[in-house]
């Protein structure tokens, strides 16, 4: 038992180190509530206190669902105004929306779940502005990650979770490839 032991602490060791981490950008839906300036979305076609920019990030696990998956990670804004108190900016997780992706035989499905969907007071958005710009995150993240794959991407994105209150939302739902950056082999 004794020499046991230590050998599944070896191979526990091996496999913990032969994780691939791998830097990638990751465009996330953000609320520029707390500072004095709106953006215009030009996928949206409107003018919000709110933008979609990419930020580094070092993931591991399955591509591209962990990638998707990082969209909805906190956010809190770097600044170097002591009077600029936002603690978080990404939208997703101000307005508590679930975002998960899985891979299958007929390419990737994206869910984002409305179920607990609330949009916190100070957020100048509606539901529907909001779920626009996740979707430009999912598609612009989608599109980078696609520019070194040989082959494209069919997406199904769903809109879950929406009860009678927000099943106008559902048909936000879409389907949709995102092209390979190197040419189809």
């Amino acid at each position: 038992m004794k020499a046991f032991l230590p050998a599944v602490l070896a191979l526990l060791a091996a496999v913990v180190q032969a994780t691939t981490i791998t830097m990638v950008p990751v465009f996330e839906p953000l609320s520029l509530h707390g500072t004095d300036g709106d953006e215009v979305i030009a996928e949206t076609g409107e003018a919000l206190q709110a933008t979609v920019m990419p930020r580094p990030m070092a993931l591991t696990g399955a591509f591209p669902e962990a990638l998707i998956e990082s969209i909805r990670s906190p956010h809190k804004i770097p600044t170097n105004n002591p009077n600029y108190k936002v603690t978080e900016a990404n939208l997703l997780v101000l307005c508590r929306i679930g975002l998960h992706a899985t891979l299958t035989d007929a390419g990737l499905r994206v869910r984002l779940d409305v179920s607990n969907l609330a949009i916190p007071q100070d957020v100048d958005l509606t539901s529907r502005q909001v779920l626009k710009l996740a979707i430009v995150a999912v598609r612009k993240t989608l599109e980078e990650y696609q520019k070194l794959q040989t082959s494209s991407l069919p997406v199904t994105l769903d809109i879950e979770g929406a009860d009678e209150s927000k099943s106008p939302l559902r048909d936000l739902s879409a389907k949709f490839v995102v092209a390979a950056g190197v040419e189809d082999r």
